[in-house]
């Protein structure tokens, strides 16, 4: 069974490309929307670079983004949350 290592303080996802957070180079963010609706998370290449991907987290859950260090992530809204995680196990 795998569990959730912490390595980073949680901390609000911005609501703009040009401040997106790598979440200190973090591979594994894990996510937490604590709005009661579903919010669109957008991944970049780089802060203000070009779109990797985007998901919509559903309201009031939690998931495990996996990333390249050097991207950086936004929200539709600041109630999504994210810390920098590792697993063990």
């Amino acid at each position: 069974m795998a569990r959730t290592l912490l390595l980073g303080s949680q901390e609000a996802c911005t609501t703009l490309t040009g401040t997106a957070k790598s979440f200190t180079e973090a591979t594994v963010v894990r996510l937490f929307n604590s709005n009661s609706n579903p919010q669109l998370v957008t991944v970049v290449e780089t802060q203000s670079g070009s779109v990797v991907g985007t998901f919509t987290i559903p309201a009031l859950s939690v998931e495990f983004l996996e990333k390249r260090a050097s991207h950086c992530v936004f929200a539709a809204s600041t109630d999504v949350v994210g810390s920098k995680v590792g697993f063990t196990g």
